[in-house]
């Protein structure tokens, strides 16, 4: 007989869960206990934002999930947008969210809270358990739905009388459910759409089809019919690099998305969903696939996006075609002045095998994908949520499930500072992961919003709102005092230096790169004309003018 925080953690680990984020309270201290007598790895964070981006950047790179243990609704609510990114990015994740005793909640103490009202934003199944002898088989439910396509969020909610509680039994791990492959009427109407003579195809592919073997599926079926590859905006894992098909990434700006698919006739979308404005925009469309375009989707979320692509690739050809793969490139050193786009030209220059890529950099990470296009292969996590804060914590559990690959954090300053404290676990953890912030002491993506909306008559008050530079943020004090080497680079020489360093040496490092905003002065104010008007000029210019912008 076991207590229900020793139950819970055998289930965990009998189902191959055995890491737990945590930022924990006194709700949740037998669990605490509990950790010593097993193998479950306890990776403490100092919010809880942190512990539930780094769950998700965990399950990216593991292709399993790992647990958070959070204290009582406050911890859950804290810890909400990196959730919302990680329900976005379809990851499974255990959450354990302590709450008072069963038999203290009629007092009303001063945290009590409605914790399945919260709960419910992002979570797919919610329990709050009513006794110790039922912790394991619930535990061993929230983990059998969390792994079961399409992965998901669980939420655990452990009064604490039911953790100290004797009685509790540890339960063997249930097997998820796998989803069917898309029947074969869809598939076959999906290979007569891609093989049709006189009609432009694309194909948006995501998901669970962007690492190796979904990737090479998806370029033989584009090599053998022709049709265009796309990819999402925020893509959850992208593999990429030399050796790897090229996948275009639909941009952000959904003028440039639109000068994207202009021109199609059929979209076969594979594991994602039709493209749309990430927020509406006065006079401009929110659905962006063009009104003359055929929508084909292969798989819903629930299905087998993985056996059903093979599938296609098997009613598409009448024999084997080779898929077309990026050859090994990288662009040389910068040198001179300090820029975005040269930062990310020495990353692809100087990048280390197999390294993971946590891409936070906003607006200055518009040139990145271009610099590391035939690099060493790589894997970028993006923003899937759009909620910013996510890139540092991401870091932290990629660095954790990648067991010693090199990680690279790309932070916006402003969005860095939101999940700063990322940086005491990658020191305590002593997890090798290079950041690099991209200091334009500004919110410079909100500059170019400001402008695209329309707002009228926005003057100092209103951009005062969007400055970061008073006082300007120490970011190299901030990691030092965390436990971090870092170092400030205002050259591209010094920042060639830093990064050779970086790479060469295991551990963490930070590097804040100060470089001026992609857009600012005459070219920020004339972004919202040249996007207003690049959907009335020739498809070719337009094009130009995209890969330009947003290569």
């Amino acid at each position: 007989m076991s207590n229900g925080a020793n139950a819970l953690i055998q289930t965990l680990i009998n189902s191959g869960v055995d890491t737990c984020f945590s930022n924990p309270g006194t709700s949740e201290m037998h669990f605490v206990a509990a950790l010593d007598s097993t193998e479950m790895r306890g990776v403490l964070t100092l919010f809880e934002g942190v512990a539930t981006g780094a769950a998700d950047g965990y399950a990216r790179i593991a292709n399993k999930p790992a647990a958070t243990l959070l204290h009582l609704g406050c911890g859950l609510g804290n810890g909400l947008a990196n959730l919302h990114n990680a329900r976005k990015a379809r990851v499974p994740m255990i959450n354990i969210i302590g709450d008072h005793a069963i038999y203290h909640k009629q007092y009303d103490a001063p945290l009590e809270s409605d914790i399945e009202t919260v709960a419910k934003n992002v979570s797919s199944w919610i329990r709050t358990c009513p006794t110790t002898e039922q912790v394991g088989t619930d535990a061993a439910e929230a983990i059998q739905v969390a792994q079961s396509d399409p992965a998901q969020i669980s939420t655990l909610i452990l009064p604490a009388d039911v953790s100290w509680g004797e009685g509790g039994t540890a339960v063997e791990a249930v097997a998820p459910a796998i989803g069917e492959k898309a029947s074969g009427t869809v598939i076959n109407q999906i290979a007569d759409v891609l093989v049709r003579q006189g009609k432009k195809t694309a194909m948006l592919i995501g998901r669970r089809v962007l690492q190796e073997e979904g990737l090479i599926a998806a370029s033989r079926i584009a090599e053998k019919t022709g049709a265009k590859l796309f990819t999402e905006v925020f893509p959850t894992r992208l593999e990429r690099g030399a050796g790897l098909p090229h996948v275009e990434r639909i941009a952000y700006l959904a003028e440039m998305a639109t000068v994207q698919l202009n021109g199609y006739d059929n979209l076969v979308i594979i594991d994602t969903q039709e493209p749309v404005s990430f927020f509406a925009y006065p006079g401009k469309k929110s659905y962006l696939v063009p009104e003359s375009c055929s929508v084909h989707k292969l798989v819903t979320p629930e299905q087998d996006a993985l056996g059903s692509l093979h599938e296609l690739v098997s009613a598409v050809e009448e024999d084997s075609t080779d898929p077309k793969l990026q050859e090994a490139e990288r662009p040389k050193l910068p040198s001179g002045k300090l820029n975005a786009a040269k930062v990310c030209q020495a990353i692809g220059a100087l990048m280390p095998e197999n390294a993971i890529i946590s891409d936070e950099a906003q607006t200055s990470g518009v040139k990145l994908p271009a610099m590391t296009a035939g690099a060493p292969r790589h894997d970028v996590l993006t923003l899937t949520g759009g909620a910013i804060g996510q890139g540092l914590p991401v870091a932290v559990g990629a660095a954790i499930a990648g067991k010693g690959r090199p990680v690279i954090a790309l932070q916006g300053d402003g969005t860095a500072m939101y999940t700063i404290q990322s940086l005491w676990t990658i020191a305590r953890e002593n997890l090798d992961v290079t950041t690099i912030i991209f200091n334009n002491r500004s919110y410079a993506i909100l500059n170019i919003e400001l402008e695209r909306v329309g707002a009228e008559s926005a003057g100092p008050k209103a951009k005062s709102q969007l400055d970061l530079s008073q006082p300007e943020i120490d970011f190299v004090s901030i990691a030092e005092g965390m436990g971090v080497p870092a170092v400030k680079v205002t050259t591209a020489k010094e920042l060639n230096k830093a990064l050779k360093k970086a790479f060469s040496e295991p551990g963490p490092y930070l590097i804040d790169a100060v470089v001026p905003s992609e857009y600012e002065g005459l070219k920020l104010k004339a972004l919202p004309h040249v996007l207003g008007a690049i959907n009335n000029i020739p498809s070719p210019i337009a094009k130009a003018i995209k890969k330009k912008i947003a290569p």
